[in-house]
């Protein structure tokens, strides 16, 4: 691992840990798909400008629909499920769910005919599975959103994997772009009340997930995926679940009980198994 990819893995950890607290204190203030539409609107304002400023072209072609695809799954659909699913399920419990994306991205990598997939990771995404159904026992509803999250967000990194390769910050301005109107289609059909937020409560929330959120962390995360396979750019999410349970224990006091706890332990056990073998070589190398 080079020192820049293993500072951008440690930065985009650290963000993507805290975003999750920053999400649940916004919902209490802003609906949460629009607030989601919202920070990709910024984001996608920010990242355009950049590109501009620097003299970086806008994808075309086969870039652009990649772009595009990826920030329709990861962007738009995967914001939808998480921001939606954060007003019922805690964000230390979603941010474990989170830590099941490298086994996700293995699994659809091998269906998708881009990776293959050995017994310990079928055996370690199945320990994670049980893991999530012992978290979510009795309460189905509020488990739903962060999973489906999670497969989506996986599509989108395979998506963008598979398309050329191009530089990151027009990339995330077209799948920021694409994604806020995913969000706000969705926010529509949701009858979210569109309102501009005008309180500090409001704003600051997603104002600082689409600078650190959307501009640095994703930014982030495309670059890794550009240098690694798509399954191991997703190991941040590994370390991001303790972030996430410290920040939602220490600032918002949340507990996650005797279930929560060993269901995590179980769902980072299954990770942490599935993950011991190498990244699968492509199929047909």
């Amino acid at each position: 691992m080079s020192p820049r990819a293993a500072a951008a893995f440690i930065a985009c950890t650290l963000i993507w840990g805290s975003t999750f607290l920053v999400i649940r204190i916004g919902n209490n203030t802003v609906p949460p798909v629009w607030a989601a539409t919202l920070r990709l609107i910024l984001a996608a304002g920010i990242l355009s400008g950049i590109t501009l400023a620097t003299g970086q072209a806008f994808p075309r072609g086969a870039a652009l629909r990649s772009a595009a695809l990826y920030g329709a799954f990861q962007l738009g659909l995967n914001f939808v499920l998480v921001y939606w699913g954060e007003t019922s399920a805690p964000s230390s419990l979603a941010s474990v769910l989170f830590a099941t994306l490298p086994l996700s991205t293995a699994l659809l990598g091998r269906l998708a005919g881009i990776e293959r997939l050995d017994r310990r990771r079928l055996l370690g995404a199945s320990i994670a599975l049980g893991g999530i159904v012992l978290i979510f026992f009795g309460r189905l509803g509020a488990g739903a959103a962060p999973v489906l999250a999670t497969i989506v967000a996986c599509i989108g990194s395979l998506l963008f994997r598979r398309g050329p390769r191009q530089p990151v910050v027009p990339a995330n301005a077209v799948g920021c772009a694409v994604g806020a109107v995913v969000c706000f289609l969705a926010s529509t059909l949701m009858r979210e009340r569109h309102a501009l937020p005008t309180t500090w409560a409001a704003i600051v929330p997603i104002v600082v997930l689409a600078v650190a959120g959307s501009v640095g962390g994703f930014v982030l995360f495309t670059w890794l995926v550009t240098q690694w396979d798509a399954t191991r750019a997703w190991f941040v999410s590994v370390a991001a679940p303790i972030v996430g349970v410290t920040l939602g224990y220490l600032v918002l006091g949340e507990q996650l009980g005797a279930a929560g706890l060993i269901g995590s332990g179980i769902v980072l056990a299954g990770v942490a198994l599935g993950l011991r073998t190498r990244a699968p070589r492509p199929v047909g190398s």
